[in-house]
């Protein structure tokens, strides 16, 4: 019998690497040839309790001292306990980087790996590669850029990440919902919608920063990251990232400012900036300017205010274009907006000859003014953003063309998948039309998929019901009211 290749690609691994030595790799060993390790389910919990109690203390000391400057991080990072915790957090079937390796590729031998990564970061040795420019398509028409970054550097990023968020969860304010552990769309959509209800809102603030994470100026963040963290060598690793630069069209290109969207140390970076550039500035605004309510939900770098009055809402956004330009960021002038909001907004425009009171879009929802048919009271009707709908009904389309052949059960099982997920985020209360008419167009788009099968073949509406009851689930309502939900939480 011939020599298994990668039997023998493992062994070549082994021996560039060197012997490993760690006690976990005695239960962990080399893997089953199958792509998944052979970790012991023990020997697992064990590193991750060890990793959490380490974060724990740091977790504790950010929290008693909020003037502390970390001298002391890496040693968390490089630690092979939170290495190894780090690469089972990451997708298994995410696409490779440039340098084409896949997750299951890196576990055929984790335990030689991570030791030799291990070392390589203690002596400064590591090297973070450029990331592959890749391409996805966005709700306008446009195509946002992303960074598809090497599978060692997402595992680096991923346990500095969670190590530097111990400290900055600390400190990162109330309002702010982008890319947070515990955090989520839906808190941040609850705790606008509870904003706009109980407290006196009459003007909105839709506000969305042009090109932000293109536009971050590297050396105010390196500042603001100084703030908390003095640790030199935790400064080179976020620097070799942010140099590391973009492989597009088979050159390397590199730029002077902002982070590749598509790594995992990004969102942190962009909360860390958003927080000193943004957040504090505009809770000691909030406190010391406004003289009526003022709101504040911030999810990434797409945020919204609501304000009591006209006039403070004018004074903030002219106050926040002097503040983001000191920073060197812009806000866009087309997406962003001051509209008159609230639960007397209807009264005030219809007593002055004008319309219906605009509406505003904030993670995929569309917001708008409505009154109760029940009892007659304000409340704010969230509508899933037509655009959203309409793209993602043409990617269906164009995916069941492609899967015209596939079989039957097999296309059902991904539709299934497609109707469930759509509706796990926009099944909001009042929201029941659109998630109807997005599942009834489903419907009609699998049907004559499946007719173009066949010239011969009819597909009839009874026989499309059936398999329709079959995959797709019903639409229905799976997320309480806000009032409800975000009374909970908080």
């Amino acid at each position: 019998m011939g020599e298994n290749p990668r039997a023998r690609e493992a062994q070549q691994e082994n021996n560039r690497i060197g012997t490993p030595n760690h006690p976990a790799e005695a239960v962990e060993g080399r893997g089953d040839g199958r792509g998944e390790p052979a970790t012991g389910d023990t020997s697992r919990m064990q590193s991750r309790s060890s990793v959490q109690q380490a974060l724990a203390r740091v977790r504790q000391a950010a929290t008693r001292d909020k003037g502390l400057r970390f001298t002391a991080l890496l040693h968390h990072v490089y630690n092979v306990d939170t290495l190894r915790e780090a690469f089972f957090a990451l997708k298994r079937d995410a696409a490779p980087g440039v340098d084409g390796q896949t997750w299951q590729d890196y576990a055929a031998i984790l335990e030689a790996r991570l030791q030799d990564l291990s070392a390589r970061l203690q002596r400064g040795a590591y090297r973070a590669r450029p990331g592959r420019r890749a391409y996805i398509p966005k709700a306008d028409g446009k195509q946002r850029p992303l960074g598809v970054i090497a599978l060692e550097d997402k595992l680096v990023q991923r346990a500095t990440t969670q190590v530097l968020s111990a400290v900055y969860e600390t400190d990162f304010l109330g309002f702010s919902y982008g890319f947070r552990p515990g955090r989520s769309q839906h808190n941040a959509l609850d705790a606008l919608y509870v904003g706009l209800l109980t407290k006196k809102v009459n003007w909105v603030l839709d506000a969305d920063i042009r090109g932000f994470f293109d536009a971050i100026d590297r050396e105010w963040l390196m500042k603001f990251v100084e703030h908390r963290i003095d640790d030199r060598r935790i400064h080179r690793l976020i620097q070799k990232w942010l140099n590391a630069g973009v492989l597009e069209d088979g050159e390397v290109r590199y730029a002077d400012a902002g982070t590749v969207q598509g790594g995992s140390i990004s969102p942190l970076l962009a909360n860390i900036y958003l927080h000193y550039a943004f957040d504090l500035w505009v809770q000691q605004w909030r406190e010391r300017e406004a003289k009526g309510d003022v709101i504040v939900v911030r999810y990434a770098d797409d945020f919204v205010l609501g304000f009591q009055h006209k006039h403070e809402a004018e004074r903030f956004l002219s106050a926040l274009k002097e503040r983001f330009a000191t920073f060197g960021l812009e806000l866009h002038p087309e997406k962003t907006r001051l509209i008159e909001f609230g639960q007397f907004a209807r009264k005030n425009r219809a007593a002055r000859g004008e319309g219906k009171p605009e509406t505003f879009a904030f993670l995929g929802f569309t917001h708008i003014c409505h009154t109760k048919w029940s009892n007659g009271k304000f409340t704010v009707l969230r509508q899933t953003i037509r655009k959203r709908l309409t793209a993602k009904l043409s990617e269906v389309k164009d995916e069941l063309r492609r899967r015209m052949h596939e079989p039957i059960p097999r296309v059902g099982e991904w539709l299934k998948a497609v109707v469930s997920g759509h509706v796990n985020y926009y099944g909001v209360p009042m929201n029941n039309h659109a998630l109807w008419r997005f599942r009834n167009t489903v419907v009609n788009l699998w049907r004559r998929a499946l007719m173009r099968r066949s010239q011969k073949t009819y597909l009839t509406w009874k026989r499309m019901a059936r398999l329709a009851s079959r995959f797709l689930p019903q639409v229905y309502v799976c997320h309480p009211y806000p009032l409800l939900r975000f009374g909970v939480i908080t």
